[in-house]
């Protein structure tokens, strides 16, 4: 599987689920299921390349203001529904994330932000395929800590100075 039909099945089950997170990571689990395991597989490496791509205190700082705060868990949660959004708001807010508050149309903080199930979506087709959970996919781990220079969460002022147009849209009031 190439990039091209990774970003593929992620917008077209995107897009049939209606911005519903939870009816997306339902129908990227149907999609999968229609693959052989070890096109599964390469879905799932492409996915967690991406996952660990994401790992950066700068789009931990993008969750932080999205989601007025986020843990561990949150932020990774929230690096899976990034990838859910497709290339282009994926690509565009690793480039550059600030843009996020021009790439995105709304965010709703009780639905959006958390992918969890689609982080889930590749092992969980492959364990229906072949009955056996997914073997290691030979891919680099993230590192120990985010990329990039760290931010103080809790200082609103450095999250509205590094993300002025994050900020303004969806910053706390």
């Amino acid at each position: 599987m190439d990039e091209t039909e990774f970003w593929e099945i992620i917008d077209s089950t995107r897009e049939a689920a209606q911005g519903d997170p939870e009816e997306h990571a339902d129908l990227l689990v149907e999609r999968l299921l229609q693959l052989d395991p070890d096109s599964v597989l390469d879905f799932a490496r492409h996915f967690e390349s991406r996952y660990n791509r994401a790992y950066h205190w700068d789009l931990w700082g993008v969750a932080t203001v999205l989601l007025h705060g986020a843990s561990d868990d949150a932020f990774d949660f929230f690096r899976c529904w990034l990838i859910g959004q497709g290339r282009e708001i994926f690509e565009g807010t690793l480039h550059d994330p600030d843009s996020l508050a021009e790439l995105l149309d709304e965010f709703d903080e009780d639905l959006d932000g958390d992918g969890e199930e689609l982080g889930y979506a590749a092992d969980e087709a492959y364990e229906q395929l072949t009955g056996v959970v997914a073997p290691d996919l030979g891919i680099a781990t993230q590192p120990a800590e985010p990329e990039g220079t760290p931010i103080d969460f809790e200082d609103d002022t450095a999250l509205a100075e590094r993300f002025p147009r994050l900020w303004e849209r969806f910053g706390k009031e």
